[in-house]
């Protein structure tokens, strides 16, 4: 059972949870919610404290101004606030797609407050070779979203990032994953049924104001490098083929590193989270 909190941060108040006994692990993934962790955060919290929460605008987070565009600095600041009100000094974290690159923001404005980041498949598009053309489909898919409402925008979205030809169907029903240029919760229908009004504000959310943000997010590697933290790169064991399959190797190699697979694909946690719980396990103790 989780124990549920709310934090005024500025301009905005966040939902988290906290589940477990054991060293202090958070995990994170925007615009994907905290209840989207919940399968995987039950399957580490018999050996972990688990925290998982909701990004600024998204379902329980609330915004003092809705039309804020959010950016991943401060989602990284609102992650830092969480563990002030945790009283911790450090936490390991896991972060999934954009929450990845939330993570990739933390360890760079706050040094010594992650001990180890394992940033899963993150959307960081601008260290592509290829950045200038990821940049002007990001803004086609926005366009869209404003001209023809989710649906289409969704459509364009999962075709950028590799698991639909643009105008078909994907196996994983529109929720792959959650960050810029690659799959999406709220897209709509598949296993996970119709959307909810939270799943199309959510949405609304994402393509008006979240996701110009992330997909330009670039990477400080000079400050990962340096900082006290351990960087690592995850990738899912069926991810190739992906835009986030992309952009993990071409950080790891700019970070020194080896990308380290996980099961399934972009989000294989939702598929298996034992198993992906227990790779994770593996990886934040070697």
């Amino acid at each position: 059972m989780a124990a549920t909190h709310t934090l005024r941060v500025p301009g905005a108040h966040l939902h988290y949870e906290v589940r477990g006994a054991g060293p202090l692990l958070l995990l994170m993934g925007s615009p994907m919610e905290a209840e989207a962790f919940a399968s995987l955060a039950d399957a580490l919290a018999s050996d972990h404290t688990v925290v998982t929460h909701d990004p600024r605008g998204i379902s329980g987070s609330t915004l003092d101004d809705p039309e804020e565009d959010t950016v991943p600095d401060r989602r990284a600041d609102d992650v830092a606030a969480i563990l002030d009100a945790l009283g911790a000094d450090s936490a390991d974290v896991f972060g999934s797609s954009g929450g990845a690159v939330t993570g990739l923001a933390l360890v760079a404005r706050h040094p010594g407050r992650v001990r180890t980041l394992v940033a899963h498949e993150p959307p960081v598009m601008e260290i592509l070779p290829d950045a200038a053309e990821q940049r002007a489909m990001t803004e086609d898919i926005i366009a869209t979203f404003h001209k023809e409402g989710q649906g289409a925008a969704w459509m364009k979205f999962m075709a950028g990032a590799g698991f639909v030809a643009e105008g078909g169907e994907g196996d994983d029903g529109g929720r792959a994953g959650d960050g810029g240029g690659d799959g999406g919760e709220g897209a709509p229908a598949g296993p996970f049924g119709e959307p909810t009004a939270q799943d199309l504000a959510n949405g609304a959310r994402f393509f008006g104001h979240d996701l110009r943000g992330t997909a330009r997010y670039v990477p400080d590697i000079a400050a990962l490098t340096a900082a006290p933290t351990r960087v690592l790169v995850g990738v899912g064991a069926d991810s190739q083929g992906l835009i986030t399959y992309r952009t993990s190797l071409v950080l790891a190699e700019l970070l020194g590193t080896r990308p380290v697979e996980f099961p399934g694909d972009h989000a294989g946690f939702l598929g298996d989270p034992e198993g992906f719980a227990e790779a994770l396990r593996k990886t934040l103790r070697n």
